[in-house]
């Protein structure tokens, strides 16, 4: 269990490091919230973060052109209004009057300068490709033109321009999404890679850091100088590091944690029976896929995909390990996404799963293994205990079909840099949507995007996806993706397993919270009440 820190409470101007003792309560004049929040953050730069649970901090400090919305979807933001051209390819954004947390005017430069670092293969950002629509971008990522070529101008210090490449219906999402947030350009001149440490740090956002205690916890504060800050009602909040879920559900029924991301699933039946309206559960816009590392020769071979695919009873993962309501995945794109008609399907979804464990054996016979002969193979997972017991579960299923897994669980972050960096055979993950758009999925499997961890790579798939982006009739689009996405499927380019749905434990006395597709819940929206919190 992690360690429970001594705090004390004291004038919003001297604040220091905030522990988890008597959060709740109005102490000194101050509001605290304590969110147990998963992994602990890489960087507090939203060039080098890619995780959701890392947005949720980073997101709270850096207001982009739009922002969440307590719903969850995009509202203005460090942007008043905007208007669009009649083709769709321009639009226009009107910055408010507003300055970052040291009362420096927010300007257009400071988005011209995050977005040209971001999109500079120089950067090494970690999600270029969200800016791919801008006119240029891509090109710029692939090192073909200067990051200054960016579709991007400053027509006055409040006025921002932006040039597409093509109609891109879904952009008020991408302008929330951290790698078109802005940084301030004035602390990034002056300290360089060092503008993102706690000491620098300024903010145009609700909420700015105050402390980091790496692997425990990260504490922000309420950024007087927002431009919104009188309806901001909850003055400090803590973020503390939950990778292990049975300890972080302890800490929450104990009270040291007012809401918590994830719960572990074999505690479900006794959530639903005690505190059944602090389960905060809807179906969520990700998958949970298994990514086949395609720079291994092995994979090269579709046969073996094949069967990597059949060999997963998906329906046990969910029904007997996950029981979380979670469907199970045969396509990559989740149900719910907006403009899609979800016809792409694995081949064998109707196949009882016996036919299928005897296909996938008698392939693997063809290749020469059997009972005597397994294929060894390994891999590779995180140590959150549902995702460890999913492993365990698809190494018996591999069993039965002559190959042998060989299972590396790490801490989150470990595990995502193995990935990244391609050490791995087989690995799971999970994408969660950062815009309501089926190509954000699908994106996962073009050609140099840096989120395609398994480096699958199809030119008939890249121009299907450029085909469609291209198209500016929805239903027409969307036929077109989906006909890429049975194109990626019938490659077996990666093996979805289940759709999920969100896992979020909410205190009663916290107001405010809405469950959401996204699962993105600001504290810029919360409150507590503390005479419930009293009762």
């Amino acid at each position: 269990m992690m360690r429970r820190l001594v705090c004390s409470l004291f004038a919003l101007s001297v604040l220091a490091t905030m522990g988890a003792c008597a959060p709740r309560s109005k102490s000194a004049g101050l509001t605290v919230i304590n969110r147990g929040n998963g992994p602990d953050l890489k960087s507090l730069d939203p060039a080098y973060i890619d995780g959701n649970w890392e947005y949720m901090v980073v997101g709270d400090m850096l207001m982009g052109l739009t922002t969440v919305g307590p719903d969850g979807k995009p509202v203005p933001g460090a942007a008043s209004h905007w208007t669009v051209s009649r083709d769709g390819l321009s639009w226009t954004f009107y910055l408010r009057h507003e300055t970052w947390s040291d009362g420096v005017p927010v300007t257009a430069a400071d988005f011209i300068t995050a977005w040209r670092r971001e999109v500079d293969p120089k950067t090494g950002a970690l999600y270029s490709n969200i800016l791919w629509p801008i006119k240029n971008a891509k090109a710029i990522t692939e090192g073909k033109m200067p990051p200054s070529a960016l579709g991007v101008e400053a027509v006055n210090p409040l006025t921002l321009k932006i040039e597409l490449a093509h109609p891109t219906p879904y952009l008020l999402q991408i302008m929330e999404h951290e790698a078109t947030l802005p940084i301030p350009r004035h602390t990034y001149v002056k300290y360089g890679a060092n503008w993102s440490a706690v000491n620098h740090y300024v903010a145009n956002g609700p909420y700015i850091v105050k402390t980091w205690i790496p692997l425990d916890h990260i504490t922000l504060v309420k950024n007087p100088r927002f431009y919104d800050a009188k309806d901001v009602h909850i003055d400090v909040e803590n973020f503390y590091v939950t990778n292990d879920t049975e300890a972080a559900l302890k800490r929450y029924r104990a009270g040291e944690l007012d809401t918590l991301s994830s719960y572990p699933a074999l505690e479900i039946n006794w959530l639903r029976r005690n505190i059944p309206n602090q389960i905060k559960s809807v179906p969520y816009l990700a998958t949970d896929y298994i990514v086949i590392n395609f720079k291994n020769p092995l994979f090269a071979n579709k046969r073996l995909r094949e069967v990597l695919e059949l060999a997963v009873d998906r329906s046990k993962i969910v029904d007997q390990i996950r029981r979380l309501g979670e469907p199970p995945a045969l396509s990559l794109v989740p149900p719910g996404i907006s403009n899609y008609p979800h016809t792409a399907q694995l081949w064998f979804k109707s196949m009882p799963y016996a036919q299928r464990l005897a296909k996938a054996r008698a392939i693997m016979r063809q290749m020469g293994y059997g009972p005597g002969r397994p294929l060894q193979l390994s891999y590779l997972t995180d140590t959150n205990p549902d995702n460890m017991r999913t492993a365990a579960v698809l190494q018996s299923m591999y069993a039965a079909v002559y190959i042998q897994i060989s299972i590396r669980a790490e801490e989150l972050q470990d595990q995502l840099s193995d990935m990244q960096q391609g050490n791995f055979q087989l690995g799971d993950t999970a994408w969660v949507a950062d815009f309501d758009d089926a190509s954000n999925f699908l994106d996962l499997l073009r050609c140099g995007n840096q989120q395609n961890l398994g480096e699958y790579c199809n030119p008939q798939f890249d121009t299907l996806m450029a085909e469609a982006q291209q198209q500016p009739d929805a239903k027409v689009r969307g036929k077109i993706l989906s006909a890429a996405e049975e194109l990626g499927l019938n490659d077996y380019a990666l093996i979805p397993l289940f759709f999920n749905v969100t896992q979020n434990l909410v205190k009663p006395y916290v107001k405010g919270w809405i469950a959401n597709p996204q699962d993105l819940n600001s504290t810029r929206w919360l409150r507590i009440d503390h005479h419930s919190r009293r009762r």
